[in-house]
């Protein structure tokens, strides 16, 4: 009988391409920055292959964008890409909760609501940046229990991109308060077993999002001006 070769560790680049990855998501490496190889490499104590390695396969996820002769640069999330993601996320994400309703067991709604029960106290304390991640653990969990695997690879791919944005337009005035109501309102939808309506409502609640994030940049752009004036 043959010995079978053992698996080995993940290699040194995806290590790096983890590492940088979870850098982009948290905004230590912001939008539009340069990343200096040789500073990462003399921080990591590695040497420049796995990193460059590394960022090959952050540019094929679209997360970096490789310059000739200047390097690589994280992605930025223009206000068309903006306007072109969120219609597609929200029909994916709208998909994701019809799906999740109608598959979802007793105690898979209730450990729903335990996460939704997290979103209402970050919003309670005005936490925007833990009222964020609990946002994401509650979409990520709500695409788990679709349990469709082709709505899971489209919904991933594209989630990625969102997250490049990081939640910003919870910083626009009231857009917190507003989305806390529009969890509550689906979380509604999945207790009452209404797959239709938690699909609208959850499509509503992607697109709402945009609405915010548009006019906080109109915002951003006006105040742009004024102190430049």
């Amino acid at each position: 009988m043959v010995t079978p070769t053992p698996l080995r560790p993940a290699s040194m680049h995806e290590e790096v391409a983890t590492r940088l990855r979870s850098m982009i998501f948290e905004r230590q490496l912001a939008p539009g920055q340069w990343i200096d190889e040789l500073a990462l490499a003399n921080d990591w104590h590695i040497s420049r292959t796995p990193l460059r390695e590394a960022l090959k396969v952050l540019a094929a996820e679209g997360l970096v964008t490789s310059v000739p002769r200047q390097g690589c640069k994280v992605t930025e999330m223009s206000e068309d890409d903006a306007d072109e993601l969120f219609p597609v996320m929200a029909l994916l994400e709208g998909r994701c909760a019809f799906e999740a309703v109608r598959k979802a067991t007793d105690a898979e709604v209730k450990g729903l609501r335990r996460l939704h029960e997290v979103l209402e106290k970050h919003a309670a304390a005005n936490n925007i940046d833990g009222y964020y991640r609990a946002n994401h653990d509650f979409h990520t969990r709500v695409q788990a229990l679709a349990a469709n695997r082709w709505l899971d690879r489209a919904t991933n791919e594209l989630r990625r991109f969102l997250r490049l944005l990081r939640g910003r337009q919870l910083n626009w005035p009231g857009r917190m308060a507003a989305s806390i109501n529009e969890h509550r309102v689906l979380i509604d939808a999945f207790e009452q077993r209404d797959a239709v309506r938690a699909e609208r409502v959850m499509h509503d609640h992607l697109m709402a999002q945009l609405v915010a994030l548009k006019a906080l940049r109109a915002n951003e752009k006006l105040q742009g001006v004024t102190h430049a004036g």
